[in-house]
């Protein structure tokens, strides 16, 4: 884990303007090497100087914020940190439920373009209410003269620093996303269907996928799910970690690639409703796209976790 100075260096350099963030850096981490020396001077421990004075100079978001090139007109440096924390903490509770909420209500008739241009509508009105609201209640908190009501800030808050060329939580956080949205389709799929015909859904898989091969799918999945999380709390690709996410990979284009070339992955009755002069055509094209975005998704897997071990491996 990164010290404490570099952990405070990155807070209270991440929201500064870039074309001031490294003379800020420079600045603070000069400013802290010699409260520290000076402290270890008088026979301190390092460790012990190293909080001590972080934990004199205070939340880095309000000192960044005295820095930054830019005045909060509406919010003052001492109630920003809280508004902004606050904020993203009911957009990221908020919306979701607002939109697992809608899309429950519209799924009850509604095309899937109504249903997506309800949720798209909806989560802007939501979000712009939060953020009014939220805004308005702290300018009026900010007038009235109060403090900040959050608890003293501590040097053990400060977000750990990730070290350079390591997994980063984008990472992770894509995957994760990308792997909710995979077992959400498919479950939309069986259960609402992607197109609807006389109100009545059309499933694009073959229903008879269920439960056997579709569970074998889930459970390919949550392993993935299971290594991404397990890649980012070591860090490091490793030449085992590339072997793992190589067989997974094959594991799922193998899956993908024995349901379309036994011909059992589509629903026949899906192309019967999108494509009543040709279904048989339709059906030929899409399976040899699938096929090949098996292909290249798999290649493209194993290619990235063994360019990334080599590169590490070598740095």
């Amino acid at each position: 884990m990164a010290s404490y100075t570099e952990r405070y260096l990155v807070a209270a350099t991440r929201t500064v303007p870039e074309g001031n963030r490294a003379d800020l850096r420079a600045e603070l981490q000069a400013s802290i090497a010699d409260a520290i020396e000076a402290r270890t001077e008088n026979g301190e421990d390092p460790a012990t100087a190293e909080h001590a004075v972080l934990t004199a100079m205070g939340d880095p978001d309000r000192l960044a914020a005295g820095y930054a090139e830019r005045r909060n007109y509406l919010i003052g440096p001492e109630l920003y940190p809280d508004w902004l924390r606050l904020l993203k903490l009911l957009l990221w509770v908020v919306l979701p439920v607002a939109v697992v909420g809608i899309i429950a209500r519209a799924a009850t008739g509604a095309t899937g373009g109504e249903i997506i241009g309800a949720t798209v509508t909806s989560m802007l009105t939501v979000g712009v209410h939060v953020a009014f609201w939220t805004t308005l209640i702290f300018v009026i908190l900010e007038r009235s003269g109060v403090r900040s009501p959050s608890a003293p800030w501590t040097v053990e808050q400060l977000p750990d620093v990730r070290p350079e060329g390591a997994v980063a939580r984008t990472d992770l956080v894509a995957t994760l996303i990308f792997l909710v949205v995979m077992v959400g389709a498919v479950l939309w799929d069986r259960f609402v269907g992607f197109v609807q015909v006389d109100g009545l859904g059309v499933p694009v898989l073959n229903p008879a996928l269920w439960p056997a091969w579709i569970g074998v799918l889930l459970a390919i999945l949550a392993a993935e799910t299971i290594f991404a999380i397990a890649l980012y709390r070591n860090r490091w690709w490793t030449p085992m970690l590339a072997v793992i996410n190589a067989v997974l990979a094959i594991a799922a284009a193998a899956l993908g690639l024995f349901l379309a070339s036994t011909g059992v992955l589509f629903n026949n009755a899906f192309f019967d409703a999108v494509a009543a002069g040709d279904p048989a055509g339709l059906r030929q094209v899409v399976t040899g796209v699938v096929t090949a975005g098996f292909v290249l998704v798999a290649v493209w897997d194993i290619a990235d976790g063994v360019i990334k071990t080599v590169r590490q491996r070598r740095g």
